[in-house]
């Protein structure tokens, strides 16, 4: 981490032992600006962490049905992009904010709350959070696997959000 003030790591237990391309040299992921993984012009979904591939899963299964998702990857929470939310917001006029933290209370208030104060005017729906229930984590991988959100309830966050537009 390359800043002089301090700094909070959480990271997700289930992205340790995920794989991908890493730059060659030395690089540096900017904080506080996310990151568009997907474009797209129907519905936008912010997302961090696992969350992120979870809904760029869904937002393959649901090209199929020509539904189109902007997949915006917020990287860090504080400080938090509200340009490339607020522009993405603009562009698909419908919102899902995905994130593996407890539902109430979670970051995707603090988003949701910005966007209906700095963005209202563009939305077409209202807006669909999609996170763990307000529960302690379990233990066993299969029931990790029920209390965390898959990528069919971010889909079927999306698929809510368009048929109230």
């Amino acid at each position: 981490m390359r800043d002089d003030n301090p700094v909070i790591i959480v990271d997700s237990l289930s992205l340790w032992n995920s794989k991908g391309p890493v730059p060659e040299g030395d690089y540096v992921t900017p904080i506080g600006k996310a990151d568009v993984k997907r474009r797209g012009t129907d519905a936008t979904v912010v997302a961090i962490g696992s969350m992120v591939h979870r809904a760029l899963d869904a937002a393959e299964h649901l090209s199929a049905d020509g539904i189109e998702l902007e997949v915006v990857d917020l990287r860090s929470i504080s400080p938090l992009d509200h340009d490339t939310i607020l522009e993405s917001v603009a562009k698909t006029h419908r919102l899902v904010i995905a994130h593996d933290a407890v539902k109430p209370f979670g970051f995707g208030a603090e988003i949701a709350a910005m966007v209906a104060e700095d963005a209202f005017e563009h939305l077409a729906a209202p807006i669909k959070r999609v996170a763990a229930p307000f529960a302690p984590v379990p233990f066993s991988p299969s029931l990790e696997q029920a209390y965390f959100p898959q990528a069919d309830a971010i889909e079927a966050a999306v698929r809510s959000v368009l048929r109230r537009g």
